[in-house]
């Protein structure tokens, strides 16, 4: 498993075009038009890096605007594509933004957001790589708390000003040198064999705990740990941004660094405290500063946005009230498509060489609706195709993330084997297809709808068929979806 995730995440300089294409087509089924356009696009931003710096500001990129119905793919393809390059991406929605001067987000804040998610996915990163150094000093803190005061470290004299070494029970022990320095008080009565037996003695035990932290055996025990409040300056962007999000977090951020208690103890297990040791001892090793500026310049070379429901926005036709919102929204994304300077908590972002991915079925607008300048600033346009029967025959049998492959597995943890025969794949494709065609066309949601009502026995009394291995046939199919088969409407299923 660790290596196909590894697999799935390799650098865009490394993929050519038909090769993302390729790796696409293991999740997604069709639309090989828009596969296409957003492969070369994402190889164009590899190669536009390797030009020299006369030319390479002056090439921007070639947003896409993707055409088609609902679960047809345009939202996958999107996610599948930042999964690829492990590129910042972020998913919104137009309709939630408003122009400036109405009570809502204002559209700068997706660069904002965008900026976070780079600045955690370099954060992750970097921590990933110090994690082997990190757990080695947090498996010391667990023992220290497990084994207190058993730890070998050194301290200073306080009449002589010589350091000299502590053995477990916190006594002094002289060093060869100082041999005919007194020892204090502490060691009187015991001879040097005893003392370095208790030295051995407490030194042999926090091994042997060691050992049993390693093997897992104190996982459940309990411990007390200190809990440090990470409390950081809030930023002037709090009162910049426009909207109640931003300024509420931002009051919390001022309200927790002028209170007290900035430590608090907790009893947790093991498991717990070495996961919140891990957390600060990692977030003591990197450089806050330094990640940000990697993650500034990730997100200004190679963020993606992709921006859905876009036609949600066009305005057709005369305009209202209401259209005088959308097309402000319209006027204030484009200067951040066209490319400019963002505030951010984490520095200015330059949205230049963003590449935006635009989205909507346009089924009551259409994309000469959007105001001409934004229509520019989306020269590629691609068309997704409906779904039909054999689209969603091979929805349900070939990706890596297949319906049918989900659900035997969600079974297979109660102890239920399932199968599906052919004939029933193909008797839930056509009715997918069928059913489309007479109501509302959902694209690929229509088989969730499906495999939820065929599977929805099955899976309440899963406890009942441990053990067994159960066909799909067609027949199975017909008599779990009777109601279906027989109004041939399956709109009252979906919410």
């Amino acid at each position: 498993m660790e290596t196909t995730k590894e697999q799935d995440k390799v650098q865009s300089s490394e993929l050519t075009p038909k090769e993302i294409v390729a790796r696409l087509d293991t999740y997604i089924i069709g639309q090989r038009e828009a596969k296409r356009a957003v492969a070369i696009a994402l190889r164009n931003r590899h190669r536009r890096l390797l030009l020299s710096e006369d030319i390479r500001d002056e090439v921007a990129p070639k947003n896409i605007l993707m055409i088609g119905p609902t679960g047809v793919g345009k939202t996958e393809i999107a996610r599948r594509l930042a999964k690829l390059c492990s590129a910042p991406f972020l998913k919104v929605e137009a309709t939630k933004y408003t122009e400036v001067g109405y009570v809502g987000r204002d559209v700068e804040s997706m660069i904002r957001d965008l900026m976070a998610v780079g600045y955690n996915m370099v954060k992750a990163e970097v921590q990933e790589k110090l994690r082997v150094q990190a757990e080695t000093s947090v498996e010391e803190e667990l023992l220290d708390l497990l084994l207190p005061g058993s730890r070998q470290e050194t301290k200073k004299d306080n009449d002589t000003g010589i350091t000299l070494p502590v053995n477990v029970f916190g006594q002094d022990v002289p060093s060869d040198s100082e041999a005919a320095i007194p020892l204090p008080d502490a060691s009187a009565g015991k001879t040097e064999s005893s003392i370095g037996n208790e030295k051995v003695h407490g030194t042999s035990t926090r091994e042997k705990f060691r050992l049993m932290l390693r093997e897992g055996k104190l996982e459940d025990r309990e411990v007390d740990v200190t809990i440090k409040r990470q409390n950081s300056m809030p930023t002037m962007e709090i009162f910049a941004g426009g909207n109640m999000e931003d300024l509420e977090a931002g009051m919390r951020q001022i309200t927790s660094l002028f209170s007290g208690n900035k430590t608090r103890k907790k009893t947790v297990t093991i498991q717990e405290a070495r996961r919140i040791l891990t957390e600060e001892q990692l977030d003591k090793m990197i450089d806050p500063d330094k990640i940000a500026d990697e993650a500034r310049e990730r997100v200004e070379q190679s963020g993606i946005i992709f921006i859905d429901e876009i036609d949600k926005i066009a305005v057709k036709g005369e305009r209202g009230n209401q259209d005088v919102s959308r097309e402000g929204v319209q006027r204030d994304i484009l200067p951040i498509v066209e490319g400019s300077k963002v505030n951010t908590k984490f520095g200015v972002v330059d949205t230049t060489h963003i590449l935006f991915i635009g989205a909507g079925a346009f089924n009551l607008a259409s994309p000469s609706d959007l105001i001409p300048e934004l229509q520019g600033r989306f020269p590629l346009r691609v068309e997704l195709d409906s779904l039909h029967a054999e689209e969603f025959r091979r929805i349900l049998l070939e990706p890596k993330n297949a319906l049918t492959k989900q659900y035997a597995a969600l079974l297979k943890t109660e102890n239920v084997t399932i199968e599906f025969e052919d004939a029933a794949i193909d008797r839930m494709s056509f009715l997918a297809a069928d059913v489309n065609s007479r109501s509302e066309n959902i694209g690929a949601r229509r088989l969730h709808t499906i495999m939820e009502t065929l599977l929805e026995d099955l899976s309440f009394e899963a406890d009942e068929h441990a053990g067994e291995t159960i066909v799909i046939t067609s027949d199975y199919v017909d008599e779990k979806l009777k109601n279906i088969v027989e109004n041939q409407d399956l709109s009252k299923y979906i919410l």
